[in-house]
């Protein structure tokens, strides 16, 4: 199922920024430097297809790629205009470091972005969780949105 956010709405939350900066946790835009690093992460986390969504999200200028890191290391990612403009996705966050708000912090990140370069609103394709989305970010769902853009994605094998 595919939801969608009306960027317009959408408002920093300022108690979150704090929380994860007490943590030691950075969100930011990724840097040309970092690609391979970035990268090469994700596809161990997260595996190749969602790798390759974000070299797509590398490739835009400015990247539309937004990373956490702790330690100088990354723990999450999150992504739009990777698979489609106007797409949110793909976003992850490692095992360990989940329940922090990192995922949080990188939505709004990359929406709040989104609605800077003009966006209106934003598409969230191929949701797990979606009660996540519409408290995050008061998300609803599309109708008849399966399978969505990615009917007939090729797909490596299991």
């Amino acid at each position: 199922m595919d939801l969608l956010v009306r960027l317009y709405a959408l408002e920093p939350k300022l108690e979150l920024d704090r929380r994860l900066a007490d943590a030691g946790i950075v969100v930011r835009r990724v840097l040309a430097p970092e690609f391979a690093l970035v990268v090469d992460w994700i596809k161990q986390e997260f595996g190749p297809g969602w790798a390759s969504e974000t070299t797509a999200a590398f490739a835009r200028q400015p990247p539309s790629c937004f990373i956490a890191a702790k330690d100088g290391k990354p723990v999450g990612f999150a992504c739009y205009d990777a698979i489609a403009r106007g797409y949110f996705g793909p976003t992850g966050v490692s095992e360990v470091a989940r329940g922090a708000g990192i995922g949080h912090g990188l939505l709004l990140a990359c929406l709040l972005d989104m609605r800077t370069q003009g966006y209106g609103y934003a598409v969230i394709g191929d949701v797990g969780p979606v009660d996540f989305y519409v408290r995050a970010v008061g998300a609803t769902p599309i109708t008849d949105s399966t399978p969505g853009i990615v009917a007939g994605l090729l797909r490596y094998p299991d």
